[in-house]
């Protein structure tokens, strides 16, 4: 396996960082994670918007290019021969002297994994079970969550499942509201209303997130953003989570409540076909409305 790092392509075994690396010593890195279907990075735009603002919030200089991004794709594409593939865009602030400091990070590092995905036929009709996990989410550092390389809280609850790929931790905040999951966004339906935890309950903005939002949109649905106890989502119709790799998954329990998954409308199998409909096309969400 290949990974690129600072426009050399490597193999992952060869790859080596700076023990200065700022990334490694004081956390100061962001990633974005996303699938490439056919050669198409759903969705790019809008990652590297988010990369781009978080950067900002960590002084590390960096400006997103389209075709920049791209051709580093492909190089990495090519080099382990694969056309649908698994993509981690790793953004850290590069070496510097011991200590903290509060320049400009100017020559950050730029590390690129990937590993290979199957083709995707049709809507993914994958399913899991969710659980409610103890330890509280913790509270953003910045004004927003950033997708950052601090994830002892993601993976504290990641513990409580067991490990178990097929169920979902679900955090709530620590005053108690549902807040999101281990590596997911939370939502449910209830009538023909959208609901998911706000912002302000300081969870990732994901990109999957935000699409599903103007896909309910797009059909008329009511999108409710606030801050709910658990007892909202467990009376919900249907109930699912989202992100940029598993795409959109239906929960069939959380905890003691369940759900069917054999319904004859379901809002959740809408926005999965609708989904694969756009995954081989789309650079960013606003353009389903184009």
């Amino acid at each position: 396996m290949y990974v690129y790092i600072n426009g050399d392509i490597q193999e992952a075994g060869d790859a080596r960082l700076s023990v200065f690396e700022h990334g490694f010593m004081y956390g100061l890195g962001l990633f974005e994670t996303f699938r490439i279907n056919e050669g198409h990075p759903f969705l790019l735009d809008d990652h590297f918007r988010r990369m781009e603002k978080g950067l900002q919030w960590m002084n590390i200089v960096w400006e997103y290019n389209r075709e920049n991004v791209l051709s580093q794709l492909q190089m990495l594409l090519k080099a382990n021969n694969w056309n649908n593939a698994y993509v981690r865009y790793n953004i850290s602030a590069g070496e510097d002297k011991l200590g903290l400091s509060t320049e400009p990070y100017r020559s950050p590092t730029i590390l690129i994994y990937m590993k290979p995905m199957p083709k995707l036929q049709g809507k993914q009709a994958a399913a899991k079970s969710g659980t409610v996990v103890t330890i509280p989410r913790n509270t953003p550092e910045t004004a927003v969550r950033l997708k950052s390389h601090h994830y002892l809280n993601n993976v504290l609850g990641k513990r409580e499942t067991g490990n178990d790929p097929e169920t979902e931790g679900i955090f709530l905040t620590a005053d108690g509201y549902l807040a999101e999951g281990v590596v997911s966004n939370v939502f449910w339906i209830k009538g023909s209303v959208l609901y998911t935890p706000s912002l302000e309950t300081g969870i990732l903005d994901g990109v999957t997130r935000a699409f599903v939002i103007q896909l309910a949109k797009k059909h008329g649905m009511y999108v409710r953003e606030g801050r709910f106890y658990p007892a909202h989502l467990y009376e919900a119709d249907e109930v699912f989570v989202t992100n940029s790799i598993q795409e959109i998954v239906r929960l069939t329990a959380v905890d003691d409540y369940s759900w069917s998954d054999k319904k004859e409308t379901s809002a959740i199998d809408l926005f999965q076909q609708e989904y694969a409909e756009y995954r081989r096309a789309l650079w960013r969400a606003e353009e389903i409305f184009q």
